[in-house]
């Protein structure tokens, strides 16, 4: 479970560990410079788009606020204008009763009404036709151009019918066309009015004011210019979500007639992420604004900006990346040079680095080894190959006389001798010596595995059981995976012997022997082999672990030949093995704390 876990962690860092020495400074020169030069940019590119978009937000409500004051004044004065002609209520009233009059007062009372329109159309010279539409749905109109008005166009006007229901005394209405004049161009109007009423309270007519949209807002340049730029769209509507103007039509980006045929759409969606959008309204709330500005191009400078950077950084990634490379270079160049002098040593061939190396730590460290190389020559040349042959020479005469079948044959004859004498556990014992015999001088060449040593060990314990009467009981739980793997010869049994010779105490109880496996999280194999004897005492403990934690020191001597220990191989001779076999990682030592007993902890590497 454990080998399995994270495993695309443990191959990166795998591969980070593999990785040669000269990409390691590389990737940690880059990654040194490169990460705050990002972090750097990245900072101060969020830092000016928002206080650009700051500085934006201020800007729209300042446009905002300037469209505010200009459609206050607007309303002001329409609102006076159209007060005005309640000065003549008289007149107004009395036009809803020209049955019974003559035709001369009829006339006149045309004539005060055109000089009425006439007055009203000169106080602003934007009005292009004021119109009063009397209670009696007659029309009266002034215009300062020969188009005029189709009076029964006008009174089918949809828009004209929601005045009459309506509650409003001064009202603007929304965008319509220019279908009751007589010309029924195109474009749109907005009309500005108000319902008159008589002294009594009692309905009197209507007056109606056709402006052109573009009279509602009469901007600075500088806003016009501000609005073309950062491409602010502003809409108007009044109370009955109308729309009274858009600043798309004004501009000419859009049609008056695709204004009107879309109707309500243009002023929906109040707020998006890629808009910046503000809302106001007149002092009387007679009129709703719309402030949009696009986010893309308010942030349109930035972006720039943020090109220019990425290319900063891509270029000053090139310049880091070179550097670094050129930095790394010079630094694992001698390493190289001392690695594959080690790469000579190891085949034997132990030759100095003579080419001229800096005075830094490295060339010092080159310098050094220099020195051992020479060294290290001279003491095998010297010392240890004449020990070594020495050595080799005494094995193979020992191993000369040792025959493998030989001593099978041997003892398979005297087992035979005690079966014929009816001596069966004699027999017994000699057939399990035979295949101890068999797994340890075996020349066939095979691997030993963790298999065979555990067969080695249960062979032993079976002859001491016939011993000891079957005072032991051997258990061992190791994966299945794991019994395949190889293991150094002769490590289990000398422990196990060790156990039974200090551990175990009498024939009172049976002594338990157990041996368990398990994996590391590096895929290395963990053995733990424990009894439940008498134990050691704490100091006793402690300075055998010390001694077995001390064994790298040893793992290189030489023993004296026919040098003998009591206790067989010895745990020190099995933690020496393993270092000599496997490397100073792994190793045997005596588990401290055990309550009851001994167990002692081998770490091999997995295969």
């Amino acid at each position: 479970m454990e080998r399995t876990r994270n495993p695309w962690k443990r191959r990166i860092f795998t591969r980070l560990k593999n990785m040669k020495l000269q990409n390691k400074l590389m990737l940690g020169y880059v990654l040194v410079c490169v990460i705050p030069l990002l972090s750097v940019s990245a900072f101060i590119f969020q830092q000016s788009a928002k206080g650009l978009e700051e500085s934006s937000q201020e800007f729209a409500s300042l446009y905002t606020s300037q469209i505010r004051s200009t459609l206050n004044e607007f309303l002001k004065e329409y609102e006076e204008v159209t007060k005005s002609v309640l000065v003549d209520n008289d007149i107004i009233y009395s036009l809803g009763d020209t049955k019974n009059l003559p035709f001369d007062e009829i006339v006149n009372q045309r004539l005060a009404v055109q000089r009425l329109l006439m007055r009203v159309a000169l106080l602003k010279s934007e009005m292009s036709t004021v119109m009063l539409v009397s209670r009696d749905d007659s029309v009266y109109q002034f215009s300062s151009s020969t188009n005029k008005v189709n009076e029964n166009l006008l009174l089918a006007q949809e828009w004209y019918k929601g005045l009459r229901d309506s509650n409003e005394t001064f009202f603007i209405t929304g965008l319509h066309d220019r279908s009751y004049y007589d010309d029924k161009g195109e474009g749109a109007v907005v009309t500005a009015g108000r319902v008159l009423f008589s002294s009594d309270g009692a309905y009197a007519g209507m007056l109606l004011i056709d402006l052109d949209p573009f009279t509602l807002l009469q901007l600075d340049h500088e806003f016009i210019l501000a609005r073309d730029k950062y491409g602010i769209s502003v809409v108007i509507t009044n109370l009955k979500q109308q729309i009274v103007y858009h600043s798309d039509a004004a501009s000419g980006q859009l049609s008056w007639k695709q204004v009107l045929d879309s109707g309500p759409s243009y002023i929906k969606n109040n707020e998006t992420k890629d808009h910046i959008v503000l809302l106001g309204r007149t002092s009387q709330g007679e009129l709703l604004i719309r402030t949009d500005i696009p986010r893309s191009r308010l942030l349109q400078k930035i972006n720039q900006i943020k090109v220019m950077t990425v290319v900063v950084i891509l270029m000053s990634c090139l310049v880091i990346t070179l550097f670094s490379f050129g930095l790394s270079y010079t630094i694992t160049k001698p390493i190289k040079a001392l690695r594959r002098s080690m790469k000579q040593a190891e085949v034997g061939q132990y030759l100095a680095i003579e080419k001229e190396q800096a005075n830094d730590e490295i060339g010092s460290l080159v310098h050094s080894y220099n020195k051992m190389i020479t060294t290290i020559r001279t003491l095998i040349e010297d010392v240890y190959i004449g020990e070594i042959k020495q050595r080799q020479a005494k094995f193979i005469a020992l191993q000369n006389q040792i025959n493998p079948h030989m001593l099978y044959n041997t003892l398979e004859s005297i087992r035979m001798k005690a079966l014929m004498k009816d001596d069966d556990e004699t027999a017994d014992m000699i057939k399990i010596l035979a295949r101890m015999f068999r797994l340890v001088l075996a020349k066939e060449g095979r691997q030993h595995s963790v298999k065979h040593e555990l067969e080695y060990t249960a062979n032993y314990l079976q002859l001491q059981n016939i011993r000891f009467d079957h005072m032991f009981k051997f258990e061992f739980e190791i994966p299945d995976e794991m019994l395949g793997c190889s293991i150094i010869p002769l490590v289990f049994q000398p422990i196990v012997e060790n156990s039974i010779n200090h551990g175990f105490e009498d024939y009172s109880r049976t002594m338990d022997i157990r041996i368990e496996g398990s994996w590391t999280e590096q895929g290395e194999m963990l053995f733990r082999i424990m009894d439940n004897g008498r134990g050691m005492r704490p100091d006793k403990e402690s300075e055998l672990r010390a001694l077995l934690d001390g064994a790298d020191s040893h793992k290189y001597k030489l023993e004296i030949i026919g040098e003998q220990t009591e206790n067989g191989l010895g745990l020190l001779n099995i933690a020496e093995r393993i270092k000599l076999h496997y490397g100073d990682r792994y190793y045997l030592t005596i588990v401290p704390g055990v309550v009851e007993g001994t167990t002692i902890e081998i770490l091999i590497p997995g295969n």
